[in-house]
């Protein structure tokens, strides 16, 4: 039968033949990658799988960004940075560690107990029933103002608040620093009433790594072109690509340029940029902020604490001190427990030594569970507000963050030839390493067409 030339076909046949030169110029373009954390190895893996040429410049002596995973302990690597796959069912993560072959075990909110500053079990239900219906209260009564305000400054000014007895605002404290500060990284006078939680999340359980969360990294990064020990610190327009500046004094050119470096970063002016940015999008970096949440990884010789939760809070002294506790005893058998301090008490503590972190997370847990609970073997402590090429741990939504904040931060610039990725990019998954790779893969996908 001959064959017949329709329009359907016609057209069919046109827009073939579109696809196919679009992707031989992207193919025959030369791209750079600024940054080898999740979204800088997402980008590149996307790329060089179409044929891209991709180079990943990396400042520091790994791969990985802020999934930082120590093997100070041969037997027992600790996620110093990122460490759980929250929710399981259709996250990115999800697939990359199945390819990976990565084992994962769950951890759970529900296997948890909360202690008072003696060490008594405290049923926090009705706490945190009344945090919720305040923080809900809060937030209606100031969503008539004209500006937004802070979530400590909404739930303070409401009448909830003033009526509630030293007790209760204590609990309530504890629970707005267990689910907000520690979630996002911002403190409560500095987090957004309107729009702190205006993030996604995907179904199923929450997953950690016992092998460690850089295997994730090391899948991404097979094949790539990546060099490390780069630091970036210019970036110029230059004859339709862009011209890119390193510390030792090179340059390189590339038709596009990726940059993937944390909000911190960008705020701090880390990259000198020869050319403004779009009024929107250098908005977005000036109101943004950046979150912090540090670890204090403990060993111990024996599980000394109950050995049936993975999460055990701490209502002390001081709002946040030691405040929360994750156990590996559950999910591993590993004797290690890992404190967290987020937004005001993370930036406090960071001008400690690591002797003097692990002999206040000993007292801490003398006062929780008795004065012979037995020292530390050992510790690991991070201070990610300190690490030049991060300064902090991720993004939170600050006082004037709206929807539209991070959609204005995310895309391209300079014509097409700069994009923007990273977790602060993300409008729904911001602050987590799924964020990160979808971003990296939305960059990608921009300069493919």
């Amino acid at each position: 039968m001959q064959f017949q030339m329709t329009r359907r076909s016609t057209l069919a046949s046109l827009a073939l033949g579109l696809v196919a030169k679009t992707v031989r110029a992207a193919t025959d373009r030369r791209v750079i990658v600024v940054g080898a954390g999740l979204a800088g190895l997402a980008a590149a893996r996307a790329l060089s799988d179409a044929g891209v040429e991709t180079l990943v410049l990396e400042g520091s002596d790994r791969i990985g960004g802020r999934v930082r995973t120590s093997r100070l302990w041969p037997d027992l690597p600790v996620d110093l940075g990122a460490s759980w796959i929250h929710g399981i069912r259709g996250n990115p993560i999800s697939a990359l560690a199945d390819k990976a072959g990565a084992p994962r075990v769950a951890t759970s909110y529900d296997a948890a107990v909360v202690l008072g500053a003696g060490g008594e079990r405290i049923d926090t239900a009705d706490a945190a029933r009344l945090t919720e219906a305040l923080v809900d209260a809060a937030r209606a009564a100031v969503d008539d103002l004209d500006a937004d305000v802070s979530l400590k400054d909404a739930i303070t000014a409401h009448p909830g608040w003033g009526n509630a007895d030293p007790a209760t605002r204590r609990l309530i404290r504890q629970q707005i620093n267990s689910t907000v500060e520690h979630e996002y990284g911002g403190a409560w006078d500095e987090t957004s009433a309107w729009y702190f939680d205006e993030d996604e999340g995907f179904g199923g359980t929450d997953v950690i790594f016992p092998a460690g969360f850089d295997q994730i990294a090391r899948h991404l990064a097979q094949g790539l072109d990546i060099r490390l020990g780069k630091r970036v610190t210019a970036l110029a327009p230059d004859a339709g690509g862009v011209s890119v500046t390193l510390d030792d004094g090179g340059r390189l050119t590339a038709d596009h340029v990726v940059l993937t470096v944390p909000l911190g970063v960008l705020r701090a002016e880390g990259i000198a940029l020869a050319t403004p940015l779009a009024p929107a999008r250098q908005a977005a970096i000036n109101t943004l902020r950046m979150g912090l949440l540090n670890k204090c990884w403990l060993r111990f010789d024996r599980v000394a604490w109950p050995d049936d939760v993975d999460w055990i809070g701490w209502v002390g002294p001081k709002d946040g001190h030691f405040a929360e506790w994750i156990s590996l005893a559950k999910p591993t058998g590993a004797p290690v427990l890992c404190a967290f301090h987020a937004g005001d008490q993370a930036r406090e503590r960071e001008g400690l030594s690591d002797a003097a972190m692990q002999s206040d997370a000993h007292a801490a847990l003398q006062a929780m569970f008795g004065t012979g609970f037995p020292a530390p073997l050992a510790s690991q402590t991070t201070r990610w507000a300190q690490e030049p090429l991060t300064l902090g741990a991720y993004s939170f939504n600050a006082v004037g963050v709206t929807p539209a904040t991070r959609k204005a931060l995310a895309g391209d610039d300079w014509d097409g030839r700069l994009l923007f990725a990273g977790e602060a990019t993300s409008p729904d998954y911001f602050g987590t390493t799924h964020g990160a790779v979808l971003s990296g893969r939305a960059a990608a996908k921009m300069i493919l067409g």
